[in-house]
């Protein structure tokens, strides 16, 4: 990476981790990324795809969770072992300063597999229902920036790594999107 983008991305995860510290985001943000704080949406989202799609409403919850499963994997076992960066917890730099409010992690720090994950499932859920609900951009957006944003203020990734987590999980959203398509052409979203 560049010096002056490391340096930046150094930046911003101060600015993120310390500068916006406040007691509120100190009690929400460790929710926000634990996956049993989000059962009820997932478990909305279940419900919701079956009671109005039926059967077919199986095959989105299907594609949902192999987008997911996708992203997941290939963002936490292929592309963090070949990038190799080291969390802001292990970064001879950040470490100094940084404000760690759950445990470091034990894997490496690009991308933020949260992001990715999240994002791809965020658009994939937009791709398929934004023709009859156009607020769902915002909703699903919210939903995994808020996650992505909490990442970053716990001090377990950086911004860049994040960024780059949303832009991955946004492209995995498309392509299973995409593939859902293909597979139920006759679906009437």
């Amino acid at each position: 990476m560049p010096d002056y983008l490391l340096q930046l991305d150094r930046h911003l995860f101060y600015f993120v981790n310390h500068d916006l510290a406040n007691p509120f985001f100190d009690w929400i943000m460790p929710w926000l990324r634990n996956p049993k704080f989000w059962i009820p949406l997932y478990l909305f989202i279940i419900g919701f795809c079956l009671y109005n799609y039926r059967k077919k409403g199986l095959g989105i919850i299907l594609m949902l969770a192999l987008a997911a499963g996708f992203a997941d994997f290939t963002s936490a076992s292929i592309i963090k072992q070949l990038v190799k960066r080291d969390r802001p917890c292990r970064d001879i730099v950040v470490s100094k300063t940084d404000v760690i409010r759950v445990t470091c992690g034990t894997g490496y720090s690009f991308p933020s597999t949260h992001a990715t994950d999240h994002f791809a499932m965020a658009f994939f859920l937009i791709m398929l229902f934004y023709k009859k609900w156009r607020w769902i951009w915002l909703w699903a957006i919210l939903w995994a920036g808020s996650i992505s944003f909490a990442q970053v203020y716990v001090g377990v990734h950086f911004p860049i790594d994040v960024l780059c987590g949303a832009l991955y999980g946004i492209f995995v959203g498309w392509l299973f999107s995409v593939l859902f398509k293909k597979v139920q052409p006759d679906f009437k979203f």
